[in-house]
């Protein structure tokens, strides 16, 4: 194994360990995992192992997942936990990974065969006296059907953050690549019981001290699923009212510095929050307590009939989905 004790920052990784820890989180998904195992042998770089963090499944992911242990180049690690949501599987594998940096795909995703190698040449091309201010690089994704998710950023390469990425550049789409696995280990995923905990909310967490290297390279394939009817849409609201509610407080009470960038994004999120959190059963006493700022509770205010009329819908849907046929 390649000596990588200059490939990352101080402190982070050693020559007797996988440079990349590649994290699948699953639930039920045995249909699909193929994917990425067979995107994973393919791949040009081998020095990574694979830690899936089973959630919970009952298909029999876990017999999957041993026979190709027995059969694969390259280590696989299954770890099994009782289903409590992806943001705990994710701090479950942030805890495990042995790798340096640690890069998650999704149990229905598939990466193309150099992904790990154009990953490490874009950390490589970081100079070495400035890595310990970067957290992460990040690529393009593109979906099933070769289709880019998104648009692109706005050069080739890129430093910056999530943050400045969605508000200055306004970059839209799902991207992907790899964080330092030290640095994710201090911003873990809160986990108070929420089934549903938006990622955003660490990722902007670490947009606070890090800069990331954006690449505009096509390095994942998505497969995206159709859009869910309305009354769909709803029920998820509902479900996960609590995370998506702490998501829009988070950017009213920290993000209003890029209001100017993008008002109507902030908008929207103050009408979100009142939506959310009345599906959580937050009435607006406690709604305007948690805002921090008299800009965020300024929107709020503004918008709160737009909040009701919104959770009013979600409720009518739910109603009406859950009424029995005839």
């Amino acid at each position: 194994m390649p000596d990588r004790r200059d490939d990352a920052p101080s402190g982070v990784g050693d020559a007797d360990r996988p440079l990349f820890t590649v994290f699948t989180p699953t639930y039920n998904r045995a249909a699909t995992l193929h994917r990425v195992y067979e995107s994973l042998a393919t791949q040009t770089f081998g020095d990574f192992e694979w830690l899936v963090v089973d959630d919970g499944s009952t298909d029999g992911t876990a017999e999957l997942v041993r026979r190709w242990r027995a059969e694969a180049r390259f280590p696989i690690r299954c770890v099994w936990q009782a289903n409590q949501g992806k943001h705990v599987a994710l701090n479950r594998g942030v805890r495990e990974a042995s790798g340096a940096l640690f890069l998650t795909i999704d149990s229905d995703d598939e990466c193309v065969p150099t992904a790990l190698e154009r990953l490490k040449f874009h950390w490589d091309q970081i100079p070495e006296t400035s890595r310990e201010g970067f957290a992460a690089v990040t690529a393009l994704a593109q979906d099933q059907h070769g289709n880019l998710i998104g648009n692109r950023f706005p050069r080739d390469v890129l430093d910056s953050n999530s943050i400045e990425l969605v508000y200055r550049y306004k970059v839209r789409g799902d991207k992907w690549g790899f964080t330092r696995s030290d640095v994710l280990r201090r911003f873990p995923f809160p986990d108070d019981g929420t089934r549903f905990v938006p990622e955003s909310l660490v990722w902007d967490e670490i947009s606070r001290e890090y800069r990331t290297r954006f690449v505009n390279e096509i390095l994942l394939t998505a497969w995206l699923r159709p859009s869910p009817a309305p009354s769909d849409r709803s029920e998820a609201a509902s479900r996960y009212a609590r995370g998506l509610a702490r998501w829009n407080l988070y950017v009213l009470n920290r993000h209003l510095a890029w209001f100017r960038y993008d008002p109507m994004r902030f908008v929207l999120s103050a009408v979100r929050y009142t939506r959310f959190s009345l599906l959580d059963r937050q009435g607006p006493r406690r709604q305007l307590g948690q805002l921090e700022n008299a800009r965020g509770r300024a929107l709020w205010w503004l918008t709160l009939p737009l909040g009701w009329a919104a959770f009013a819908i979600d409720r009518v849907r739910v109603s009406r989905r859950a009424r029995p046929a005839g």
